[in-house]
């Protein structure tokens, strides 16, 4: 909505943060900065109701100027501040010589400093008086005025009321109403004569509005009252305008023909007089100010025949203030009893469920969702409706018991927690996703990473707002211009940058080019001092200049999937850097000053090198330096070395408390031991990743954590482990497990099989068993399983009732394994089974109809398989899985010399080559009964391009 507010407001906290933690450098403009803090408050006022305006387009030029030079000024502000930290912080990083005489001036340069930047507040806190004095002028400072046409009516009704649902919710959800209301009802239509005035009093959330709701819309009520209202007064109570809706609705044909200052009399009385003959009945819900009833009284006659008030409020002041005559009656709504909130929560959560109960693993969360509502049914409505479209998972509950403080504006629930800034983003992107505004395009194996993307529509319209906004703007090649002030920039060509860009101020950065050349980052860092972010990822760069050191303000530096092969010492001057990404880089090591960032969050720096599969020699972290338990802000330390020129990193991790995502490798029998020490002080620990040493011979102690991590949800564990680590079964939260290269003898099935949140289970060279059995009962949660690389497996059962929500299964290289695993066909979620590698028997099994394995899995919507073949020839073969009375399209790849090629087929052909021959670009397929021929273009970037011969 108010796209200039949320500039506004950023500002405002900014000046607030420098006021409170910046206290000794502004010392002597202190006064100044509070003054301009309270110039923008006073200016907010405004925008919140122009830009409402805006958004109906029922404004004038005049208006849309006035908003814009709001949003300006805000910039302004920001810029002189940020200009003004950046000169202190250069100073402070000035050393030898240089820094003494630099001292010697340093008296006359603070002083010049603080002038300058006096002076920029004075004339910044000019500028804005003038914006306001415009503003009272357009008529923002009065809401009946607002409005290039129109007086504005009822503005309680226009906007979204929070307590909407309070107004909606059936009788049959509020069992404790029942008595209440009917006593009430009895009350309005039996009761005295005279006016009555019905108070209900209570906190946030305990059903007053609810009530009120119940006992107006009861059928007695209305067929026994000549008229009937319900006006919502909130905290931006206006008598005016409150007075005004209830003209137009009771009395519209009366003209006022007085002057402005007699207005409001000439319409209490209109409303008396139309009031005066009939038996009224009005809601006036959530009442905050004790002058309302002063006023209210005057407009609503009592006429002695039987009409009622009713009012809900917070407040006991306004309770009193509205009670005239012992006839007045005050309701004082109390908390729910445990008994009841738990029936309501019952009746609410489970609602989709055919027996309406809470199953035992959720039964104890469940229980201290409730009480943490207190007693409050609206809560316990809100929370138990949101539970109810939720899968019945402990892992997805937590998430919600933890966001109780979810309406805080209305003050139902006391916020208990901090969240960081982490957990609040990736809530407003699960929110835009499940509002479908924002679309999940792709997701790694473990469903941990997301890529998102939004429909093109979409994007032309945010395209085009940014740009109107000054919210980013995209510089795409020659022709594109820069001269308008904006916060982002896109730059998708850096060859015309430099003599194109008019304005430095902008704060973000994010480089889409194939052609970065060393230039553009040297301008980038030269020109750009105030940026805040800056995205380098995906492009050829090679190389960071020292000048990044230049950037105080930085926060964020990506530099994923780029050739930098080295950090520059300038580093350690980022003092504001949380996030530093240096993913699939060539960086192998990281340099000691990086212990100097304390405001470091996020540390990633894992890289993979595809042509070596997914084998532990694939995986390299980066190196560290003595010093990094220093960093206790760190939330995400991802992918380290475990050991650098005899240095163990693993005692100084069990300094890092904070951590919630822990990547290690090359780690040691004896570190394994001292890490798991470390690993049990990490109570926010939520993702772990742990790998051995390259010769894979190195086995993982991992049995001596008693007490792990109690919220672990991801775990990758890469390396042998002697026995299976019996404290996995006590993680309750657990949702994906990887174990690669483990080489079990006991078959680790068993352990696994309670996990209540297990969703996502790989096996890969894990076990040396010969059978997998998944038992009665067992992995009631698990979505997506792969088994692969068990060399010596030949067996795999599934017992009917275990994998009931099992939607994916991939199997691959598994040599001894020919027959489909049994069981299958009692897999009803399944949508997908993927092969790779698999023996031709298993094949073959699966492709001709009639056969016992082609019957197990008839039922899958989906079935494709793919080969890999390092030379010219390839022999094997490729399963087409033909579904009985479909005619749809399936898959089936095979990848040759590293490219893969993707074929497509109707249900009605039989594909099983038993031969493909690659030459001069071309494919031959060889079939048991015929011969299928593509031609295909030479590779491209994105694979090849096939024309059909």
């Amino acid at each position: 909505m108010a796209e200039t507010v949320t500039v506004v407001t950023p500002v405002i906290d900014m000046l607030v943060q420098l006021l409170l933690k910046r206290a000794t450098l502004f010392r002597r403009v202190h006064g100044e900065v509070k003054s301009l803090k309270d110039e923008l408050e006073s200016i907010q006022c405004f925008l919140i109701e122009a830009e409402e305006k805006l958004e109906k387009g029922d404004v004038n030029d005049g208006v849309k100027t006035w908003v814009k030079q709001v949003r300006e000024e805000a910039y302004h502000i920001e810029d002189v501040m940020d200009e003004y930290l950046l000169r202190v912080a250069q100073r402070s990083h000035l050393h030898g010589f240089i820094g003494l005489l630099h001292k010697t001036g340093h008296f006359f340069k603070s002083f010049k400093s603080r002038n300058d930047v006096a002076f920029a507040i004075k004339s910044i806190k000019a500028s804005l008086r003038e914006i306001k004095d415009r503003g009272e002028r357009y008529g923002f400072n009065s809401l009946e005025k607002l409005g290039s046409s129109s007086s504005r009516a009822l503005t309680s009704f226009e906007r979204y009321d929070p307590r909407l649902g309070s107004l909606f919710i059936g009788e049959d959800e509020f069992m404790d109403v029942y008595s209440t209301r009917d006593e009430l009802v009895t009350r309005l239509v039996e009761g005295e004569l005279s006016r009555t005035v019905i108070s209900f009093v209570g906190e946030g959330g305990v059903g007053k509005t609810t009530l009120a709701k119940q006992v107006y819309d009861n059928e007695m009520v209305k067929g026994h009252f000549d008229c009937r209202a319900w006006f919502t007064v909130s905290q931006a109570y206006n008598p005016d305008v409150l007075l005004m809706t209830m003209k137009r609705y009771f009395c519209p044909t009366f003209e006022c023909n007085v002057g402005e200052i007699d207005m409001m009399k000439e319409v209490i009385s209109q409303l008396r007089q139309c009031l005066q003959a009939k038996r009224y009945v009005f809601v006036f819900d959530d009442v905050w100010h004790t002058d309302f009833w002063g006023v209210m009284k005057y407009v609503l006659p009592n006429n002695d025949k039987g009409s009622r008030v009713i009012i809900t409020t917070r407040n006991d002041a306004v309770v009193a203030s509205c009670k005239d005559t012992v006839f007045d009656l005050v309701k004082k709504l109390q908390p729910w009893s445990q008994e009841s909130s738990w029936e309501l929560f019952l009746k609410k959560a489970f609602q989709f469920e055919r027996d309406g109960c809470c199953p035992l693993e959720l039964k104890q969360l469940s229980l201290e969702i409730v009480r943490q509502c207190q007693g409050l049914p609206l809560v316990i409505a809100a929370v138990a409706g949101l539970l109810s479209t939720k899968e019945k998972v402990l892992f997805e509950w937590k998430k919600i018991y933890e966001a109780l403080c979810f309406n805080l504006e209305e003050g139902f629930v006391k916020e208990r927690r901090e969240k960081t800034l982490e957990q609040v983003a990736e809530e407003y992107l699960n929110e835009l996703i499940q509002r479908n505004l924002v679309q999940v395009w792709n997701m790694n194996f473990s469903g941990s990473d997301k890529l998102c993307r939004v429909h093109d529509l979409m994007h032309d319209m945010i395209f085009s707002k940014a740009g109107e906004l000054g919210f980013c703007n995209a510089f795409i090649g020659k022709k594109s211009s820069l001269t308008q002030r904006s916060r982002r920039l896109a730059v998708y060509s850096s060859s015309h940058v430099m003599e194109n860009v008019e304005d430095y101020s902008a704060r973000s950065i994010f480089v889409f080019n194939n052609e970065l050349t060393t230039p553009f980052v040297e301008f980038t860092f030269e020109k750009f001092k105030l940026l805040k972010v800056l995205d380098f990822s995906n492009t050829p760069l090679d190389c960071i200049p020292e000048g990044l050191g230049s950037l105080h303000h930085l926060r964020s530096l990506n530099l994923r999937n780029t050739k930098v092969r080295m950090l520059p010492k300038s580093i350690c001057k980022l003092n504001n850097l949380e996030t530093l990404d240096i993913v699939n880089t060539q960086i192998s090591e990281l340099p000691i000053e990086i212990n100097k960032l304390r405001n470091l969050r996020h540390l990633l720096g894992l890289c993979h090198d595809p042509a070596r599969g997914y084998g532990i020699e694939a995986f390299q972290g980066q190196r560290l330096h003595r010093g990094i338990g220093h960093l206790e802000e760190l939330q995400t330390l991802s992918n380290v070395q475990a050991l650098h020129n005899e240095f163990c990193i693993v005692k100084e991790l069990e300094l890092l408390t904070q951590l919630r995502w822990l990547g290690i490798s090359k780690l040691t029998e004896e570190m394994g031991r001292s890490l798991c020490t470390s690993i049990e002080k990490m109570n926010n620990l939520e993702r772990l990743t742990i790998c051995s040493t390259d010769t894979e011979s190195e086995i993982l102690d991992l049995h001596s954590i008693s007490s792990p991590p109690h919220f672990l949800q991801r775990l990758n564990l890469m390396g042998p482990l002697d026995e299976f680590p019996r404290w996995i079964v006590n993680l309750p939260y657990l949702s994906r497990l990887s174990l690669f290269s483990s080489r079990l003898s006991d078959e680790p099935l068993k352990y696994l099989c309670h996990l209540p949140n297990l969703s996502l289970l790989w096996l890969c060279r894990a076990y040396n068993g010969e059978k997998l059995l998944f038992k009665e009962s067992g992995f009631q949660k698990l979505k997506l399983l792969e088994v692969s690389e068990l060399y010596r497996l030949n067996a795999v059962t599934i017992e009917n009732g275990s994998l009931p929500l099992l939607e994916e299964v991939r199997i691959g290289s598994n040599p001894q394994l020919k027959e489909v695993p049994s069981g299958m066909q009692n897999l009803r979620s399944l949508k997908l089974l993927e092969i790779s590698q698999m023996p031709s028997e298993f094949v073959l099994g699966l492709q001709r109809q009639g056969l016992q394995d082609s019957l197990k899995v008839k039922h899958v919507p989906s079935i494709s398989s793919w080969y890999r073949g390092d030379g010219d020839l390839y022999d094997g073969s490729l399963a087409n899985h033909v579904a009985e009375n479909k005619s749809t399209l399936h898959t089936s790849r095979v990848c040759v010399a590293n490219h893969e090629v993707q074929l497509k087929t109707s249900s009605s052909v039989s594909l099983a080559p038993t031969q493909a021959d690659i030459d001069d670009g071309k494919v031959e397929l060889k079939f048991e009964s015929s011969v299928y021929r593509s031609s295909w273009r030479t590779s491209i970037k994105n694979g090849f391009s096939r024309n059909q011969s």
